[in-house]
């Protein structure tokens, strides 16, 4: 009985060790740039499988402002860089250990630019739950350089 017992653990470890690591990040992914590939390639390097959640034109709206292109647009060019699994349209802006459970995630992360305050606010679950990393942010480059650049040539 004990052979069997210590069998099952055996069993039950490997099969969750082979499960791929489930790694989160969400983004607003406007005017897509160099620093947003930099940003998935240091999230995806933090687990095996990359899901990317992109806010929608609302939520964008209310918690920064209106992206230039579409939700569709900004899905498409996501989904196309190749360290992207999955990409999950109108995420939320906070993340709940709901969101996480729904979504099998297991780490999220997000780049060390932000606001102490903010990311206490949006990404509180994950940090309570031990499940939150930051990435160091691609310095000079960001969408709003690249609409400043585009503004300074006209």
């Amino acid at each position: 009985m004990k052979k069997l017992i210590l069998l099952l653990l055996v069993t039950l470890s490997l099969q969750a060790a082979e499960r791929p690591v489930r790694v989160y990040v969400d983004v607003v992914g406007d005017l897509f740039h160099a620093g947003h590939v930099q940003f998935f390639k240091k999230a995806k390097a933090e687990g095996d499988y990359l899901i990317v959640g992109i806010h929608g034109d609302d939520a964008c709206a209310d918690y920064k402002r209106r992206p230039i292109l579409s939700l569709e647009e900004r899905k498409v060019v996501i989904e196309a860089c190749s360290y992207v699994d999955e990409v999950i349209v109108n995420s939320p802006i906070g993340i709940s250990a709901e969101w996480m459970k729904e979504h099998e995630i297991d780490l999220v992360i997000h780049g060390d630019d932000y606001d102490k305050e903010k990311v206490k606010e949006q990404y509180g679950v994950p940090i309570k739950m031990g499940k939150f990393k930051s990435v160091p942010y691609t310095e000079g480059i960001s969408t709003s350089d690249i609409i400043k650049r585009i503004q300074r040539l006209r």
